[in-house]
């Protein structure tokens, strides 16, 4: 018969430790959970789960107030940068579509200022090859020698002379590069510039001063008793108001009748936000060799009035946000403070048969930031949804940074953790006594 099997004697261990011998046993080795029976971050998660979806009810209740928080925040977000996009391609449409060249200034002795350079007459041509501009043209005042522009040839001494309106010289694309109308007729061409043709455009408020108001009895009005056939008449100028008063003849009818010596400034109409690099641009392309002698009034890519309104929209849409969000976050909290209160006795058996506080802690927080993920996945493609049906309505373009969407995934991870840090301590420090105790 056999005797009972030989006890099993543990290994001693010397250990020395300031110059002391000490003796222990290999009992934690011997008492090792071994690896593949441990509660891993696996486990964790599993649990986690489990018991999330065992309460569906309590579970889109609680995942609502982050869907919303989180939606509102991407949502607001994206009409803050849609609204403001608008706002913005407003004040750029009205303010920031021409560039002005003209020559530099100096003061003479006399205390006048006198050009220091000339524009060529190909101005023009030349701008309009740089890329951001859509048309160009010359605008130049031109001095009469005699005070008279009439629309009639008899001057008659008894009558008081009115004051003539202003005369400009002007290439072909005026009227589009100032972005005016022609009312009746047309504009007068190349053609006429380089033949130097005796043809006028009048703005409306001249038309009406000279009596004339159509063209097609071929009017024509008389500069120092000179007459000029009226092609057109011109309004609506978006720029340069002031020769909607003025009478407009071509440039090389101005050269051989008026001896104009330059063509004054070239305008050019510009895209939206090229404005900067055309202030570089034009004055290399108008004179090269001396670019210092021109002036160049071009806006900038963006207005100081339309970024300052973009960042109040920005600032009010986000405070608007992140309250909203607080009341998900507070949402998550109290439910996971009351799940924590309802599990008191399933905390204490679970303790009583090993786990850590630890552990307990982990699944009440991974619950958590499972909770706040999958509200904030929700509440992101809600917000960019809300964001592209509100703009497909007002036909807007939308405008959202794809980051805020992806923020808003990772966001709602954020408000989980941080809403289950506190009942996380709180079940982790339950006694089994005490909870198995009170649930008895």
């Amino acid at each position: 018969m056999a005797g009972p099997a030989p006890r099993r004697r543990l290994p001693r261990l010397r250990r020395r430790r300031g110059g002391e011998t000490t003796e222990t046993t290999a009992v934690a080795e011997a008492n090792r959970v071994p690896r593949a029976d441990r509660f891993g971050l696996g486990d964790l998660v599993l649990e986690a789960t489990v018991d999330i979806g065992s309460r569906p009810g309590r579970l889109v209740m609680t995942v609502m107030g982050t869907v919303l928080g989180i939606g509102a925040l991407v949502a607001t977000i994206g009409f803050a940068q849609t609204a403001a996009g608008q706002i913005a391609r407003q004040f750029d449409a009205a303010a920031a579509t021409h560039v002005s060249i003209g020559p530099a200034e100096a003061q003479a002795r006399g205390g006048q200022s006198v050009a220091t350079a000339a524009l060529p007459w190909d101005a023009p041509r030349r701008l309009e090859n740089l890329a951001g501009v859509e048309s160009a043209a010359v605008l130049a005042p031109v001095t009469l020698r005699e005070n008279t522009i009439t629309a009639v040839p008899v001057n008659d001494p008894s009558i008081a002379a009115a004051a003539p309106p202003a005369l400009f010289a002007a290439s072909g694309e005026i009227i589009d590069t100032l972005g005016g109308r022609m009312v009746t007729g047309r504009s007068f061409d190349d053609g006429h510039d380089a033949r130097g043709d005796r043809v006028a455009m009048l703005g409306s408020r001249a038309a009406e001063r000279l009596s004339i108001n159509r063209v097609d009895t071929q009017p024509s009005v008389f500069i120092g008793g000179v007459a000029y056939a009226v092609v057109g008449i011109f309004d609506d100028l978006d720029r340069r108001a002031e020769v909607v008063d003025a009478v407009l003849i071509p440039t090389g009818t101005a050269r051989s009748d008026f001896q104009l010596a330059s063509p004054g400034d070239a305008i050019a109409r510009i895209v939206v936000g090229t404005g900067p690099q055309l202030r570089e641009q034009a004055p290399l392309a108008l004179a090269p060799d001396a670019v210092d002698t021109l002036e160049v009034s071009a806006p900038q890519g963006r207005s100081d009035l339309a970024r300052d309104v973009q960042g109040d929209v920005n600032i009010v849409f986000v405070i608007l946000g992140v309250i909203v969000l607080l009341a998900g976050g507070l949402g998550i909290a109290n439910v996971t403070t009351l799940s924590v209160l309802e599990r008191t006795g399933e905390i204490g058996l679970r303790r009583a048969l090993g786990s850590t506080g630890r552990q307990i802690a982990g699944q009440f927080v991974v619950e958590s930031i499972i909770i706040g993920l999958l509200g904030g996945l929700i509440g992101s493609a809600l917000g960019v949804f809300a964001v592209i049906g509100v703009s497909a309505v007002q036909q807007w373009a939308p405008v959202l940074d794809p980051l805020v969407a992806l923020a808003g995934i990772v966001l709602g991870a954020v408000i989980g953790l941080g809403a289950g840090g506190i009942p996380a301590r709180r079940a982790a420090r339950i006694e089994p006594v005490v909870a198995l105790r009170g649930s008895a």
